[in-house]
């Protein structure tokens, strides 16, 4: 049944989605994040990226509410990093979701629009989570060599793993947990339309990426760093 990505569109994509509805969906992946430990994998090299240094810059591409970035401005406020913290998505809508609440550290600079524009800015990281998958084939590898030139010190995918476990189990928690009905009918998708371990690679190849980490994650995340 997964043995290759399901190709289908998420209900939370639908440009018709009126805003309230799009805004509680994007609170309840926020909830999805927290309950599934999304956001330690993305600190982590959020710390290997920036070292000992005392600021830093970041592009998250794909911000959602902004929780990604929210946390990585707590992060760095517990250490006393300066961060200059930028987003961008394509749904201008999310920028409202996300300026509804404040940053808990420096400000977050939220835009929308296409990443692409972005160049030549000079970020020290870009980040992205659960946006790859949303992604088609080519989209995904002019992302990678995006992040790949525009990064100057390492890049990181924050996403799924398309497995059997997950795509069964997953109903069963949101039902649980309350969620959104597209939050819950939508995660299935994700899973589907996720990759698997050894998909990465060919596609890494293909966006002329070398030494980039592809690494399994409790729970059933699959994330690929690049660090400079």
């Amino acid at each position: 049944m997964l043995a290759e990505r399901l190709q289908a569109e998420e209900l939370m994509d639908d440009p018709a989605l009126d805003a309230a509805t799009y805004h509680a969906v994007l609170a309840d992946l926020a909830k999805v994040n927290r309950a599934t430990f999304a956001h330690r994998p993305t600190l982590d090299f959020v710390a290997r990226a920036v070292g000992n240094r005392s600021e830093f810059s970041l592009l998250d591409v794909g911000f959602g509410d902004g929780d990604m970035l929210r946390q990585v401005a707590r992060w760095a406020r517990r250490r006393g990093i300066r961060a200059h913290l930028t987003g961008i998505d394509l749904n201008p809508r999310s920028k409202a979701a996300a300026e509804r609440s404040p940053s808990p550290g420096d400000p977050i600079a939220y835009l929308t629009g296409d990443y692409a524009s972005l160049g030549g800015q000079g970020f020290d990281c870009i980040i992205s989570s659960l946006v790859a998958h949303h992604m088609s084939h080519e989209q995904l590898v002019a992302f990678l060599r995006f992040m790949d030139r525009e990064a100057r010190d390492g890049w990181f995918i924050n996403d799924l793993h398309r497995h059997g476990f997950a795509w069964l189990g997953y109903p069963i928690l949101a039902r649980a947990m309350g969620w959104h009905r597209i939050v819950r009918l939508d995660g299935k998708t994700s899973i589907a339309r996720s990759y698997r371990p050894d998909e990465w690679p060919p596609i890494l190849a293909e966006a002329g990426v070398d030494g980039a980490k592809v690494s399994r994650l409790f729970p059933f995340r699959l994330c690929v760093e690049q660090l400079q």
